[in-house]
């Protein structure tokens, strides 16, 4: 809990002061994804730029997922040349309860853990587009195996990122993997580092790139690749390499900040387990997206049901006042509301049955069959359609509901009659509101676990990796050549066909409003006491 804790406080803090000379604090959802595909599960663990640790909380978190001790499975090496960084990586890595030796070094000229060629695992985000390391001091560095870089008039490497590169690969054992994040200048650069990737390339080691979008760091938009590197790679494999374009899939936090929600990392993963020929791991994800569905289209019951309670004892505090009202003439809001109440309860119930219905389909699923599976997520597609439909009768009811309340007080003078008790008509709109607000949740909830399996089942309806427009291609050596040896994924996995959005969510888009309306406000205020301040010291 502590460690949660401390994870939370290092990353709400990380907007406060998270570069420094082309450092940037890595975010979760980055860390996830990296630990995710090269899957530092032993051995010895190397991160020589590792600031706050969390390559290695998060390489913890994986491997106690596998129900292994971390303490017992990995040794964890770290390098940071700022001392106060280094206790915050120290304390992260105690108060999950790990143990690491992280020295205080420049990482460009020392290597105090002397590990080239013995690293199971390396991860980093080293600092970006560095332009002040001394050519002669790593001139014979054994972590340079591909040479220097360019070196410009001063004797200073012109850009640091193919040093950290070279480090990485340099590190690796015979069977090692590293993931790292890098500016996106790097995969498409000139010059020295042309040669210097051309010859990584060549290696066959190089197992996949994958582009991410801008706002994923909190104090800066640049967008980034992140480089996987696998010396153990498959020799079927050698002259190919996983370019995959995950630009297009993010979660908006703020205004300013994206991220990964933990079905796009799930999802973005299995793409790399198709990869490498893991089709049961695919096919195992898929299934636990339809079991959730199913699993919370069961759980909605209960909710839909206590809203439809909560609504009925709402409806019984207005309706004696819009029957004396009525004095037998219809009135048009109240008529409104019964009719769309009664469809509510009918459309409920027929929810209520197909979710039995399939309860038990899935019961009977092969949940590791992949035609299986297409079968029963065409099943589960009806039920997730109609949850999305029932979402929006309960909040079409909730609302005619409280124009009922409305209309009585606005416009019928309730409040003047014996029929209208304002106090119990509050607490029942706001109960019936609470329950809307859960019921509504969980439906919600049907459907994104559906999207989510669809989303695979779609683009790989065979469980095999295939070329997909705009998101991912196995590229050979031969293309990689004939495109200045760049390992930029947009080059080439092309331009994703625009899509109709059917699935425009009025509800979604109001809270991305609310999001960054509430970060203007903020950084207006934060902007008129700057003002205020400055007026006050000018004296005016």
């Amino acid at each position: 809990i502590f460690g949660r804790i401390y994870e939370y406080f290092l990353t709400s803090f990380a907007d406060l002061k998270a570069h420094d000379g082309g450092e940037f604090f890595t975010p979760v959802s980055l860390v996830q994804l990296i630990v995710n595909v090269i899957e530092a599960d032993h051995g010895t663990v190397l991160d020589p730029a590792c600031g706050s640790g969390g390559m290695f909380v998060q390489s913890a978190h994986f491997i106690e997922r596998l129900r292994k001790n971390p303490t017992e499975q990995a040794t964890f090496y770290g390098m940071e040349k700022n001392p106060t960084t280094i206790r915050l990586a120290k304390m992260n890595l105690a108060v999950h309860g790990l143990e690491g030796k992280i020295e205080k070094a420049i990482s460009y000229y020392e290597d105090p853990h002397e590990l080239v060629g013995k690293a199971d695992f390396v991860m980093a985000n080293p600092p970006f587009n560095v332009d002040e390391i001394d050519a002669k001091k790593i001139a014979n560095d054994p972590r340079l195996p591909f040479d220097l870089p360019s070196v410009n008039k001063e004797g200073k490497i012109g850009n640091g990122n193919y040093v950290w590169i070279s480090f990485f690969y340099a590190y690796l054992n015979a069977h090692g993997r590293a993931g790292f994040v890098m500016s996106s200048q790097a995969s498409s650069a000139g010059g020295d580092d042309t040669r210097i990737r051309r010859d990584l390339v060549k290696t066959g080691h190089v197992d996949a790139m994958i582009g991410i979008r801008g706002n994923f760091f909190y104090t800066r938009t640049v967008p980034c690749e992140l480089w996987f590197l696998d010396k153990a790679k498959p020799k079927a494999l050698h002259d190919k390499v996983l370019m995959l374009d995950a630009r297009g899939v993010y979660r908006k936090v703020t205004r300013k900040i994206y991220d990964f929600s933990p079905e796009q990392l799930a999802n973005l993963t299995s793409i790399v387990w198709l990869h490498r020929g893991e089709k049961e791991r695919f096919v195992s994800l898929v299934a636990d997206h339809l079991r959730r569905a199913v699993a919370e289209c069961e759980n909605s019951i209960a909710v839909v049901d206590r809203f439809l309670s909560e609504l009925a004892s709402a409806t019984n505090t207005v309706t004696p006042f819009y029957v004396a009202a009525a004095n037998g003439k219809p009135i048009e809001a109240f008529t409104e509301f019964t009719a769309a109440e009664a469809l509510l309860r009918l459309d409920a119930q027929a929810f209520s049955k197909a979710t039995s219905e399939i309860a038990k389909v899935w019961k009977a699923t092969d949940q590791l069959s992949n035609g299986r599976l297409k079968n029963a997520a065409s099943k589960v597609e009806k039920v997730a359609e109609t949850s999305h439909d029932l979402v929006r009768q309960i909040d079409h009811v909730n609302k005619l509901l409280s124009r009922l309340a409305d209309v009585a007080e606005k416009g019928m003078e309730a409040k003047d009659s014996i029929e209208w008790i304002s106090r119990d008509v509050k607490v029942g709109l706001r109960q019936a509101d609470q329950a809307r607000a859960e019921a509504v949740d969980h439906l919600k909830r049907i459907r994104y676990f559906y999207r989510s399996a669809y989303w695979l089942q779609e683009r790989f309806p065979d469980a095999i990796l295939r070329d997909v427009e705009g998101l991912v291609k196995l590229v050979s050596q031969d293309e990689l050549e004939k495109n200045g040896w760049s390992l930029t994924p947009s080059r080439y996995v092309g331009v994703a066909p625009e899509e109709e959005d059917e699935d425009f969510d009025f509800e979604e888009t109001m809270r991305e409003v609310h999001i960054e309306l509430a970060d203007l406000s903020s950084e207006a205020g934060e902007l008129a006491d700057k003002i205020a301040k400055h007026f006050g010291a000018l004296g005016i």
